[in-house]
Order: structure tokens, then C-alpha cells, then sequence
């Protein structure tokens, strides 16, 4: 039988921010979310689980993927903060889902284990994969085996570190990827969570540290064969707090961009990171013009295992939170 930290009469909460797994037919001729978190939660069968399940519902926005906020996030964080479940499934759309939930593993301080999911298919198709997706974020966030844990991204039975997790295909059923080296940390057999890869989870440099007023601007760039300098110098020009540089391979630039580099790290604080998406960006191995020795040497700031978009998160929320960058990349190298 499956785990929970109440054996008894385990308590969910499902906070719902739309997505595939919400969406239905509408007049466009194609579908948007629409269903609330309790209509999803419906087709996964969760009382054929735990007969006595008390389940709650909370609808905190009806988005599509792209216009899911690190706003939405605290507001999730502030519902573990408060409620009183033993555990908590998100349903949202998968194309920002590897960034909410890495955004939830930093913020989350509540005790409350948090599992991210979505769907694939959306329930217009047949075989959608929504609700077996949910019936396996609810038998993780409500295991015992995830209590040292803030957040994991749970899909197609897989259970998933958010730090190193990416959304690695458009329309697979198992577009969740931890990389070639990794894998995933469990997975979910006959109702039963298997976790033997489960992570030492360190304290988040954010934890317990209030709500900003206001996130900073972040700016994200991505560099590419011939990539003109011009692109770094609007940046450096534009107001941004702070931006992330997305090299090849382990972080590098071509020598051209290099002086650009330099330039904009005088303006605001520069994150390195790779491109490749997998591994950790390099600190000590290249040492030609464009490579990271140099680039480190000008100030950039190194972002180990992160890639560009979970390190822009991690900016975002050092800067607007008023933490020296370096330190907190220094928790991920």
C-alpha cells in the first residue's frame, strides 16, 4: 500500500495554474485551459487510493504555459506556508514546468513536499496522460519518502530532481529529461514510489527570506555562431539588474563577444552558464580568448549545475532579494 505521512486520512492539496492538462476545445479551434484543479483531479482516481482521502482544491491562476510568474510561485509557496495537507500536487503547462519546479525547490521552506506535474495530451485526445500524471504527483507528495525534499517534478512515473530536470521534447509523453548522467531519482510502480536516488536536499540560500516587493529583470541570452556584440551592448544599456549568459559548451563565447562580455559585467552582475543543458559550466579548463577562464576573470559569476533558465531564477530571486549572486551560485557548483 502506498505511504503517507498521515496513514489514515491523508490530506491533498492540488493547486491548479492551467495548462495542457486544463485544457479543452474553445472557439479557436484549437484548446486553452479551462478545467479547475478539481476536475482534474477527478479522472486520477485518487479514492480507489486512499478511500478516506481529503483532498482540497485551489485554483491559483488559468494560464498557458508561458504566462506562468515566479508571482504564481510565492503564491504557492504561501499556500504550503498555511494549509494544512500533508502534501501538495501543482498542476500546470509543461513548457515552463522544469523552471516552476526548480523555482519551488528554492522557495519552499514549508515542510510541505511539493510535486509538480502536467500533461502531454490534453483531455480532448485519447490517452491522455493527465490524470495517471496526477495519481503519481499525489502518491509522491503524500510519501513519507519525501519529507527531507521541497519540490520534485513527477511525470510518466518518473519522479525528477527540479535541479537538473528539463522538458527535452515537444510532444512526447516522456518529454522530462535529468540528462544523460542522472536520470530520474524514482519512480512510481503499482501505486507503490519507488525513491532509491533521493537527493541530500541543502537549505536554499531563500529560505525563510519574505516575499520581495518587486523581482528584478533578469535578461537571458543565449550565444550562437557569430553572435554580434551588439546584442550584450543593448542589454548592458537597458535597465536590467542583472542578466545570464547562455555559452556553448561548457561556457564559452566567441573571442570577438569577448570585450562585449567584459563590458557588460562592469554594469550588473553576469551569470555563466551552458547551453548544452546537462553537466556543470566549466571554471578551470579553457584558457583562449572566449574561454572561461577568461571570462570568470572579468567577473562573471560561474553557474555550476544550473542551466541558463533555472540560473536566471536563481538571479531573479538573489537580486531581488537583496543576496550577493556569487554566493548564491556558489550552493550550485
Amino acid at each position: 500500500m502506498p505511504d503517507s505521512s498521515s496513514s489514515s486520512a491523508p490530506h491533498l492539496l492540488v493547486a491548479a495554474l492551467g495548462g495542457t492538462i486544463a485544457s479543452t476545445a474553445n472557439a479557436s479551434g484549437g484548446v486553452a485551459p479551462a478545467l479547475s484543479g478539481a476536475e482534474i483531479a477527478a479522472a486520477a482516481g485518487l479514492d480507489g487510493i486512499w478511500p478516506d482521502l481529503q483532498a482540497d482544491f485551489t485554483q491559483v491562476s488559468q494560464v498557458s504555459s508561458a504566462n506562468v510568474t515566479l508571482e504564481m510561485l510565492f503564491d504557492v509557496v504561501e499556500l504550503a506556508r498555511t494549509t494544512a495537507a500533508d502534501g501538495i500536487v501543482l498542476t500546470q503547462g509543461t513548457d515552463t514546468l522544469e523552471e516552476s519546479a526548480f523555482g519551488l525547490w528554492l522557495l519552499n521552506d514549508s515542510g510541505i513536499h511539493i510535486a509538480a506535474t502536467g500533461a502531454m495530451r490534453n483531455p480532448t485526445l485519447p490517452g491522455a496522460d493527465g490524470p495517471a500524471n496526477v495519481r503519481s504527483a499525489a502518491l509522491t507528495a503524500l510519501s513519507d519518502q519525501v519529507g527531507g525534499l521541497p519540490a520534485s517534478l513527477v511525470f510518466n512515473d518518473e519522479v525528477h530532481d527540479p535541479r537538473f530536470v528539463t522538458k527535452a521534447h515537444t510532444t512526447s509523453t516522456a518529454a522530462f529529461s535529468s540528462g544523460p548522467v542522472l536520470g530520474a531519482i524514482g519512480w512510481l510502480s503499482e501505486d507503490d514510489l519507488h525513491l532509491p536516488h533521493a537527493p541530500r536536499a541543502p537549505k536554499s540560500p531563500f529560505a525563510g527570506l519574505p516575499r520581495p516587493d518587486r523581482l528584478a529583470k533578469i535578461a537571458l541570452a543565449e550565444v550562437g555562431m557569430g553572435e554580434p556584440e551588439e546584442t550584450l551592448d543593448l542589454i548592458a544599456g537597458s535597465g536590467f539588474s542583472g542578466a545570464v549568459l547562455s555559452g556553448v559548451g561548457g561556457g564559452h563565447v566567441p573571442e570577438h563577444l569577448a570585450p562585449a562580455v567584459a563590458r557588460l559585467a562592469e554594469v550588473m552582475p553576469v551569470v555563466l552558464a551552458s547551453r548544452t543543458g546537462s553537466g556543470a559550466s566549466l571554471k578551470r579548463t579553457y584558457g583562449y580568448l572566449g574561454g572561461e577562464i577568461g571570462l570568470l576573470e572579468t567577473g562573471l559569476i560561474p553557474a555550476g549545475i544550473l542551466d541558463a533558465r533555472k540560473a536566471r531564477i536563481a538571479l531573479t530571486l538573489a537580486l531581488s532579494l537583496g543576496l550577493d549572486p556569487a554566493e548564491v551560485f556558489a550552493h550550485f557548483g
